[in-house]
């Protein structure tokens, strides 16, 4: 036991690349990725609580993104102020972008960092646009700018807008003119023009060379100064766990959207043919996601009453048909409940006009069709079973009153009446009790 003890020993002493790499400074790099929404705020805020629990030196945000929703662009923000450990925006690789909801990031992080061939900007609230917006030589859309036409309600979100990102920039000592500017005009800046105007700190090719150019500088991290060590630091990628990729698939408005139908349509099939079990079971449990997803994106709850009520006249249709009246206002409500579902103009972040239409076409065959027929089989007769005796008609084989014997189906039942029947007349089953069959004559011999 001693000559292992000793060999263990010996071992580590050679070998001390074997120890822990976590007891090394480290810097956590966090990718930010595509359109910014809940499951990207749920990453970054995990990340930098990740970071101050192993005592990470410093925290890269690589950055490329078209922008986000407001909500989780300000709930990564206020992470950011209130990190202990100093965050780094860094705009990569060569021909990334930080526009929108980057641009704020960028300007709210400790460090503003961008790589060659890069740019930002074009930070103007995407709601804003609209059809009457005067078209620019890029083919986007510019909302009116400062006193230029627009309403109460769009300069009041446009000053919110330059007030928050002037703060920021204030906060951090960057370029808060041309921060009012990016909101107001949609300005946007390449990356040595970005350093040239303060906007940001520093161009880096990677990630080490803004690990090495940062190395030194003072910041200000939860109100205290504190200065950068990040020279030879352990750069690790933390991957986005598996609540990330769930919650990145079900926030796809797309994957919303479809839950949601796949949920009502399961849960009416079920109701107008029970005993399935199977699409109700999926129906639930698809619209509890969709209901989920829905919470954290910007629903019209406008589009999902006329979605609903869409489906209902759809329903009505097939359930009582008005000669294509229900049907035609059906789909008309449903595909402009669709349209305006998703209340927010960001690119990327709508449901696809394609998927609308395939859905239109499939919920119009499902209810016209489907539907219309489990409800035509409900209706119809049975046709087995003793149950089906109910209303066929048999031939009385013996004179009686009360009770006798009747053939019916090519057997031979008990039957009770409460008048008198002869041989070869015709009865109808009126009832069915045990094994007795009440009955009553098809047809009534005339008195006189």
């Amino acid at each position: 036991m001693r000559r292992g003890f000793s060999l263990i020993l010996l071992l580590t002493a050679l070998c001390p690349s074997w120890a822990p790499a976590r007891d090394a400074p480290q810097a956590l790099v966090l990718e930010v990725r595509g359109v910014i929404g809940p499951a990207t705020s749920e990453y970054v805020q995990s990340g930098l609580r990740k970071a101050a629990t192993r005592g990470a030196s410093l925290v890269i945000l690589r950055i490329d993104t078209p922008g986000g929703l407001d909500s989780a662009m300000r709930e990564i923000i206020q992470a950011i102020i209130a990190s202990p450990v100093p965050v780094a925006s860094y705009v990569a690789p060569s021909g990334a972008r930080a526009a929108s909801a980057g641009t704020y990031i960028l300007y709210a992080s400790h460090i503003a960092a961008m790589a060659p061939a890069t740019n930002l900007g074009a930070a103007t609230p995407v709601q804003l646009a609209s059809p009457l917006s005067s078209a620019g030589g890029d083919g986007g859309e510019r909302t009116p700018r400062n006193g230029e036409g627009g309403d109460t309600m769009t300069h009041k979100i446009i000053n919110d807008a330059v007030a928050y990102i002037q703060g920021l920039a204030r906060m951090r000592g960057r370029n808060a003119q041309w921060a009012a500017q990016a909101v107001r005009e949609a300005a946007s800046l390449p990356a040595e023009e970005a350093l040239r105007k303060n906007v940001i700190d520093v161009v880096a090719r990677d990630v080490d060379d803004l690990m090495n150019q940062i190395d030194g500088r003072t910041v200000e991290v939860a109100g205290q100064p504190r200065v950068l060590r990040t020279r030879g630091l352990v750069a690790e990628t933390i991957a986005p766990g598996w609540r990330f990729k769930l919650l990145a698939f079900i926030g796809d408005p797309n994957i919303a959207y479809i839950l949601m139908l796949v949920g009502i349509y399961g849960l009416i099939f079920e109701f107008a043919n029970p005993g399935m079990v199977l699409p109700g079971v999926a129906g639930a449990i698809a619209l509890v996601l969709a209901l989920f997803a829905f919470q954290v994106m910007p629903i019209n709850y406008a589009g999902v009453g006329l979605i609903i009520l869409g489906i209902g006249f759809m329903i009505g249709e097939a359930v009582m048909p008005t000669y294509g009246s229900l049907g035609i206002g059906g789909l008309i409500a449903f595909v402009i409940g669709s349209v305006i579902l998703i209340d927010t103009d960001l690119p990327g972040y709508g449901i696809s006009p394609v998927l609308i239409g395939v859905f239109t076409l499939a919920s119009a065959a499902f209810f016209f069709f489907a539907i219309g027929m489990a409800l035509k089989a409900r209706r119809r007769p049975v046709v087995s079973g003793r149950e089906e005796l109910i209303g066929s008609t048999g031939i009385v084989l013996e004179d009686f009153s009360g009770t006798g014997r009747i053939r019916i189906h090519g057997e031979i039942w008990s039957a009770h009446c409460g008048e008198p029947l002869h041989a070869g007349q015709a009865v109808r089953v009126a009832a069915l009790k045990g094994l007795v069959l009440w009955v009553e004559p098809e047809v009534r011999e005339s008195g006189g």
